[in-house]
């Protein structure tokens, strides 16, 4: 197990975009400057070659990283400079990639980099249980011997708080080489919804229409009644005639997850996944138990979608429905960036400065050409900088992507240069914090600049759709997660029937009375892919209340926060998620700051109802 785990932090959204241009097609100032990685794929692949051979290097080293200070040195100095070769051509191989899936080429190089990194797995296996043969004292007495050895105390550290639950060489080098089959039931999952699945067509201005998982949402939101509900049932009576199939896949996930913390001494699945964050599982037991007693101010959501929509019963085939007109019709991607710039002005002169550069040196892919992966992510290389990828169609949800992802990547961009390598990635706990912070930014920015009503009700719209969207329908998400999980550990059997009934049940919790609760949407916990990723999706929850918290403070003008804030994002992952946090002014381990974004909640249903009950734009 290597000391530094490869990988960047990919902060993904699912929204999928409809591309027609060749990448070739598109200006290179719309590209993100990949020679700022290797002026070329051959110099790529003589990377991929150095560091084939560098890497058995590591092997020398077994049962003697312990012999003297400077050994330890050696090693890790090594282990380091690995590290960071291999992640600059992981990330030169995964974007290229990305940017055009259909390049034979790339996918190629990419392929040969995941060997690569396999490899580097395998190899270094042997040191973090070496290591934990020793008592800390020595690695202590090492660090106060060997100067140089300071900048990896905290790594060091790290490695011996999981003490308890690393197991012996032998044991986590064959792990090890599962790393790849670990996916196999996520993996599994996306081939049947991306190539497999059929849903029946349905009927969109009199013609028949193919539904898939791509168009799904579009329909969904539909201003015709009938062509949602036709959207809802077609899907979902698809997964419910997989749901045995299905339920087996995401058994065989939650069951991983039980023995990986059964074997790691972890008292509970939760345990063994929140650990390595240092994340007190009641955190986590915190925010379910705390968007339980604040339902009501969802239920005024759904009220307030009911009245807008006209409906004298709202189903769940309606909650997704657009109520509120488009604001403008395109923007360039100028615009877009101009009106970012504009937004994060409250951070201050320098962070404008230095946000600029993501436009100026080509940190940045926008194109929505043919093959480009889906989506938008921001992921750094520390031996470069931060890389963005959207593909920009002109709507105002780009713009907020691209505020979003800009968010991330100045995150990085503080922690790259303020950091050790070894300190300088941050976990996902916080990572959605920067993000959502420049989103909300952004709002409040276009709330205040705008002298439109319409334009003031849409944004309030989307920003109420987020706090459904973000901590609301994660933390139903992060409930069904804890239940079939806990179930599972009590030494049941998880079955499709228990898995839908659970799934139902806290729908009609989530919706209250005043939704109808239709009996297919206890199949929709079959499409959902976050179930495959591990207590991942409560960190949306949490991060968009602390986020919520902190741009309203900074928006409205307090410096105090604002410069903690700044110094929080510089930390990289040299403090714990929850202390980090704090230094920005947030406890996550209490109510408070949930209760503060729900209030902001209530008054914003409060400002659109004004809104909408006032005459003539303003």
């Amino acid at each position: 197990m290597a000391l530094v785990l490869l990988g960047p932090n990919f902060d993904i959204c699912n929204r999928k975009v409809f591309m027609a241009k060749k990448r070739n097609e598109f200006l290179d100032k719309y590209k993100w400057n990949v020679k700022d990685l290797y002026n070329s794929d051959e110099d790529a692949l003589k990377e991929i070659a150095w560091l084939d051979k560098e890497i058995t290097k590591i092997t020398k080293y077994q049962d003697h990283i312990l012999d003297n200070s400077d050994t330890l040195e050696e090693l890790l100095t090594l282990d380091e400079e690995i590290n960071k070769r291999l992640e600059k051509v992981y990330i030169y191989g995964h974007i290229n990639n990305d940017a055009d899936t259909k390049d034979p080429n790339y996918q190629e190089l990419f392929g040969k980099v995941r060997n690569i990194y396999s490899k580097y797995l395998s190899i270094s296996s042997y040191i973090v249980p070496e290591l934990l043969k020793s008592d800390y004292q020595v690695i202590a007495n090492y660090i106060k011997e060997n100067k140089n050895l300071k900048k990896y105390a905290r790594s060091l550290k790290h490695i011996f708080r999981n003490k308890d639950h690393i197991l012996s060489g032998e044991v986590e080098q064959v792990l090890s080489n599962y790393v790849n089959l670990m996916s196999a039931p996520e993996d599994i999952m996306g081939a049947l919804q991306d190539s497999d699945f059929k849903f029946a067509d349905i009927l969109v201005d009199g013609k028949n229409v193919e539904l898939n998982e791509s168009n799904f949402a579009i329909y969904l939101r539909s201003n015709d009644r009938n062509v949602r509900k036709q959207a809802f049932t077609s899907i979902y009576k698809t997964y419910a005639d997989f749901k045995t199939t299905i339920a087996t896949i995401l058994k065989s996930e939650v069951d991983k997850n039980v023995v990986n913390a059964r074997l790691r001494k972890f008292n509970s699945s939760l345990e063994a996944s929140l650990f390595s964050d240092e994340i007190d599982v009641s955190v986590y037991h915190n925010l379910i138990d705390t968007i339980h007693k604040n339902l009501k101010s969802l239920y005024k959501y759904w009220d307030l979608k009911k009245k807008l929509l006209n409906l004298k019963e709202l189903h769940l085939y309606d909650t997704y429905a657009d109520d509120t007109k488009d604001i403008k019709e395109k923007y360039t991607f100028e615009e877009a960036q101009d009106l970012v710039l504009k937004a994060v002005q409250p951070l201050g002169e320098q962070y404008v400065k230095d946000i600029t550069k993501s436009f100026t040196d080509g940190w940045i892919d926008s194109c929505n050409n043919e093959g480009k992966r889906g989506g938008a992510y921001c992921t750094a290389c520390y031996l470069a900088h931060p890389y963005v990828l959207l593909s920009f169609e002109g709507i105002l949800n780009d713009v907020s992507t691209l505020a979003h992802e800009l968010g991330h990547a100045m995150h990085y961009y503080y922690a790259i240069n303020n950091q050790n390598f070894e300190d300088y990635s941050y976990s996902i706990f916080v990572a959605e914090v920067a993000s959502q912070v420049n989103e909300i930014l952004l709002v409040r920015y276009l709330l205040d600049h705008s002298n439109s009503k319409e334009e003031k009700i849409k944004l309030i719209d989307d920003l109420l759709q987020k706090y459904k969207a973000s901590i609301f329908r994660q933390t139903m998400f992060a409930e069904f997660e804890l239940f079939i999980h806990n179930y599972t550990e009590e030494g049941n059997i998880l079955t499709s029937d228990v898995m839908c009934n659970k799934y139902y049940e806290l729908n009609k919790l989530y919706f209250g009375d005043n939704v109808y609760v239709d009996e297919e949407i206890k199949y929709e916990w079959e499409r959902i892919p976050h179930f495959y990723m591990n207590f991942y999706v409560y960190q949306y929850a949490t991060a968009f209340a602390a986020s919520i918290y902190l741009a309203n403070q900074i928006y409205e003008g307090n410096t105090n926060i604002r410069d903690k804030y700044l110094e929080f994002l510089k930390l990289g992952c040299t403090k714990n998620p929850i202390d980090s946090l704090k230094v920005a002014g947030v406890d996550m381990t209490k109510s408070d700051v949930y209760k503060d974004a729900i209030n902001y909640m209530d008054n914003l249903i409060e400002e659109f109802n004004k809104l909408q009950g006032s005459g003539k734009d303003e």
